[in-house]
């Protein structure tokens, strides 16, 4: 993995920077003027589930694997793609990573430091609220998915096709 300054890619991320917040373009600019740009390759682990978070990340291009370690289980939380908000949780909360990430082919990912997003959330006040509504969907949309899959897990047990089902049966 390889940090680079916020030169040379601002153009590219700029206006969609501010679009993908909802903020001002002036905040947006604030944003994009510290931002770092990583660069990864397939394979490399980009941060530890419960180490440091350095602040919030935007997925520019390539995917990513989410895992976490969760009362004794190891949890695949799924794959994210370009444009997709990470660790809003560790940018708003404590600072800690709540899951690893882990890279599923080479790509690049924005940072905005602690820093910056302070300084963001001075100027532009309804962006700190805007990031914990997308951290309350986030949210519900892992409970929905954990109710669906723990719901077609009872439905396969249900189904009738273990030994004991058919012995009932027959």
């Amino acid at each position: 993995m390889q940090a680079k300054a916020g030169s040379g890619q601002v153009d590219v991320a700029s206006r969609p920077l501010a679009e993908l917040l909802a903020c001002p373009p002036a905040t947006g600019n604030l944003l994009n003027a510290s931002a770092q740009y990583v660069e990864f390759r397939d394979g490399d682990t980009i941060f530890r589930q419960g180490h440091h978070c350095l602040g919030l990340y935007i997925v520019v291009s390539g995917q990513l694997l989410r895992r976490a370690e969760r009362l004794e289980s190891r949890l695949i939380l799924g794959a994210v793609h370009a444009g997709e908000l990470l660790e809003l949780g560790a940018a708003l909360g404590d600072g800690r990573h709540t899951y690893t990430l882990t890279a599923q082919c080479a790509g690049s990912l924005m940072l905005l430091s602690f820093d910056s997003l302070q300084q963001a959330f001075r100027t532009y006040p309804r962006l700190r609220m805007r990031l914990l509504e997308e951290l309350a969907r986030e949210v519900s949309r892992g409970y929905s998915a954990c109710c669906a899959a723990r719901t077609a897990g009872m439905r396969r047990r249900g189904n009738g096709s273990s030994a004991e089902s058919q012995a009932a049966r027959g």
